[in-house]
């Protein structure tokens, strides 16, 4: 049972190893001066007052304290997948060998017959032990 469940959770901790190692998502970050207004990962930055408002007159200019940062987590690109032929020699031989006395070990066995598999024993009237009173001690 226990063995089971660590196997499960060992699984499942690879599992997500791999899944986290190759995943690369964006963090967005919203500045008013030196405030960190919003930070956003899957959805859209809350930007200032300043930046919504927007000028009739083009004469009036607002000085822009606000700005906003990217901070990029990459994953892996491509994951190294290794085949037979890129062992050396030795660890080739060592593997094959080890696979061929590994399959040695296990033997198919002959499925059995059973020559009594039709008999029916008869039917007991009465139990003979207890009525000749003879009993294994």
């Amino acid at each position: 049972m226990l063995k089971q469940i660590l196997h499960k959770l060992c699984s499942i901790a690879m599992t997500l190893l791999l899944l986290l190692s190759t995943v690369s998502f964006t963090v967005e970050k919203h500045f008013c001066g030196d405030v960190l207004i919003d930070v956003a990962v899957f959805t859209d930055l809350e930007k200032c007052a300043s930046d919504n408002i927007e000028s009739k007159h083009e004469e009036i200019k607002f000085m822009h304290c606000c700005k906003d940062t990217l901070e990029t987590l990459q994953g892996q690109k491509e994951l190294t997948v290794k085949t037979f032929d890129d062992l050396e020699l030795d660890q080739q031989l060592f593997l094959a060998s080890y696979l061929y006395s590994y399959t040695g070990l296990f033997q198919v066995l002959e499925k059995q017959t059973n020559p009594h598999r039709d008999y029916n024993p008869p039917k007991l009237i009465a139990d003979i032990h207890v009525l000749d009173q003879v009993f294994l001690i």
